[in-house]
């Protein structure tokens, strides 16, 4: 067995967001820890539905089919269950045969602090708390949204779809259009147009993509990558000069200059969408998993 994962892309996910935990966690809410304890016990042979993530889950782990010798996805689960009641969490991965073998109960207490001791990419979690204290700790995070997840359009391909301010690339460019206007944005980037915005939260997660990306041909990816941005020109070449300096493929990008983006991510067809802006994550939301990034500007009181 493999003592580090240092060549996998690393996905860190709550048991929350990989399955519908809805009923339960009402136990929970309502009656207390003890009756949650004995409810998950009692049905821990009761296998659970899949919640928001699962289909993306499969999907991920889709990619290491065909390679058993050097599989390219690890899907690690970290739960605030403990390792008790989290038993029913278990036999619901085996029983929908998803490849998910490390995970990390801790009893209540937050699970963040695992997610850069597995060197996770990304943490995926219904906890918006827990999601936050994984993107200070510099990972990439996202709480995912309760959305209307449609039949995937392209099966045999993961799609993933990301905003650009806050998310891919810093909030230093929006904090320029939310503290002083449409205008002043526009100049500025215009003016900076050559010079590569900072990284964003997301970077290191799309570099990971981007490094599974390039052992294949690009009509043969089982990955495509799709920036949808509310940036409209003059404010693009930006964000092209900057991906270009990070040596970055985007399949697709949408300069979509401040129109809803819902009806333009059902197009693209994506497997998860990640957003920093609640009414963009609303709106995304009816039509495709959506995980809210809380950070940056749009994020403080």
């Amino acid at each position: 067995m493999p003592t580090a994962l240092d060549d996998k892309l690393v996905i860190a996910i709550s048991s929350r967001a990989l399955f519908n935990l809805d009923e339960s966690h009402q136990v929970f809410e309502e009656q207390g820890i003890d009756s949650y304890c004995q409810y998950q016990i009692e049905r821990e042979d009761v296998f659970l539905e899949p919640g928001v993530a699962f289909p993306l889950v499969r999907k991920l782990l889709a990619l290491n089919q065909g390679r058993l010798d050097r599989p390219r996805v690890e899907v690690i689960l970290l739960s605030r269950n403990s390792a008790d009641t989290g038993l029913r969490v278990f036999n619901s991965i085996q029983h929908h045969g998803l490849e998910v073998t490390r995970a990390a109960f801790t009893s209540g207490e937050s699970p963040y602090r695992y997610v850069s001791a597995f060197g996770a990419h990304l943490f995926l979690s219904a906890d918006p708390g827990d999601v936050k204290k994984a993107l200070k700790a510099g990972v990439a995070a996202a709480t995912i949204v309760r959305s209307k997840v449609e039949q995937f359009i392209y099966p045999e391909q993961l799609r993933i779809a990301f905003d650009g301010d806050a998310v891919l690339f810093s909030d230093d460019a929006e904090r320029v259009f939310k503290e002083q206007g449409l205008a002043a944005f526009q100049t500025s980037e215009k003016i900076s147009a050559r010079q590569p915005l900072s990284d964003g939260p997301f970077h290191n997660f799309l570099t990971a993509l981007q490094r599974i990306q390039q052992e294949y041909p690009p009509e043969k990816s089982p990955i495509r990558t799709a920036l949808v941005t509310a940036r409209g020109a003059p404010a693009h070449e930006r964000v092209i000069r900057t991906l270009r300096a990070w040596n970055i493929r985007i399949d697709e990008a949408l300069f979509l200059g401040g129109l809803d983006k819902g009806d333009f991510l059902k197009a693209f067809g994506a497997d998860i969408f990640f957003d920093d802006q609640q009414k963009h994550c609303d709106s995304a939301s009816q039509h495709v998993a959506t995980g809210h990034v809380p950070h940056g500007i749009a994020n403080q009181s």
